[in-house]
């Protein structure tokens, strides 16, 4: 993407939630995408932006107040490439019809992540799981295409995981998560029952956590991904935190580390080459922490615009080999700034089909 091209119209669907709203933030002045379009309900189509929307964080910005919402409908909206904070509910027919109508479409609902050839995608851990696109759009017959992005957890297990991974072969991964209230959308859990207290069960969070990392960390081919040869066992539980997924790891491995070999592989870690130096990578994607009290989300959680994963205390396991803290943004590197450095990586790698 050079300087001088245009840059390409975006759309985002499901624009008036929590998720979309945060779309709608991470998009204004991009360098590469004009947000054209905002989407979301028939009772909100054909209203300014700005009636329809309880503006959650900040000002809204004055480029998109004014404009109208349409129809999650491929004849309506018109940029060739779509943004999907959609509920799963309806995610499914309404990102298929945009896909199927020549749109590049990047989802955040769980629908198409577990398809074999859809592309479930952390760019810095497995960019070349873009190569799914070329089959999906034959055997498809769609001239578009859906890539995913991980549930906002898993997210962050699978950066934390994966530099160890690569170098050592995980085995056994037991995850117990403490995550924010964001990850409920608005207005998410009623404060009754989150302050002073913790939920022990988000439904259907620990089988995404489970079943999508080891497609992420896992060898893609031209017939679909081979799972990596780990099982996980996770616990979710939602927590008095605004915003910051955090993570507690304990990892078996193939060979055991030494705490040295692992710290230096999270230290050093940068991810994928063809990710660096887009517009919404961060410098760092993993920042560890040598510190036994961090990360910490009211620390932490805006390192790299909300887009890096920290971890920390890295020590022994008396059952495995390893235990550690993962955390990240869940609505930015989980959600918005996830699907938009996808689209990034598919622009720069020349798969995106958007002119």
């Amino acid at each position: 993407m050079t300087a001088t091209r245009p840059p390409i119209k975006v759309a985002v669907l499901g624009a008036t939630g929590a998720v979309g709203q945060t779309f709608v933030r991470l998009l204004q002045g991009h360098p590469w995408f004009e947000l054209a379009e905002v989407a979301a309900s028939e009772r909100s189509a054909g209203r300014a932006y700005v009636d329809v929307t309880r503006w959650i964080e900040g000002e809204m910005p004055s480029a998109v107040a004014a404009l109208t919402v349409q129809a999650c409908d491929p004849s309506a909206v018109t940029s060739p490439i779509v943004f999907s904070a959609l509920d799963s509910n309806v995610a499914g027919e309404v990102e298929a019809a945009f896909a199927a109508a020549g749109r590049l479409v990047l989802s955040n609902a769980k629908n198409y992540r577990m398809d074999p050839d859809v592309p479930l995608v952390i760019p810095e851990v497995n960019a070349d799981h873009l190569a799914l696109l070329d089959g999906q759009r034959a055997r498809r017959g769609w001239t578009g295409g859906i890539v995913t992005n991980a549930n906002c957890a898993a997210t962050m297990a699978a950066v934390a995981l994966a530099p160890l991974h690569a170098a050592f072969g995980a085995r056994r991964v037991f995850a117990a998560t403490m995550q924010a209230v964001s990850g409920a959308g608005y207005p998410g859990v009623p404060s009754l029952d989150i302050l002073g207290n913790v939920i022990p069960f988000i439904g259907d969070e620990e089988p995404k956590i489970e079943r999508e990392m080891q497609k992420m960390l896992g060898v893609v081919s031209t017939s679909g991904v081979t799972p990596a040869p780990f099982v996980v066992s996770a616990h979710a539980n939602r927590v008095a935190v605004e915003n910051g997924h955090t993570i507690c790891l304990s990892v078996e491995f193939d060979r055991a580390p030494t705490l040295d070999e692992a710290a230096q592989q999270l230290r050093t870690w940068r991810g994928h080459a063809a990710v660096h130096g887009l517009p919404s990578a961060p410098e760092v994607p993993l920042q560890f922490f040598e510190s036994d009290d961090r990360p910490q989300p009211r620390r932490d959680v805006g390192r790299g615009r909300g887009m890096t994963v920290s971890v920390g205390r890295l020590r022994r396991d008396p059952l495995f080999h390893l235990k550690f803290v993962a955390m990240g943004h869940n609505t930015i590197r989980g959600a918005a700034g996830g699907s938009i450095l996808n689209a990034e990586l598919l622009v720069a790698t020349g798969r995106a089909g958007a002119r």
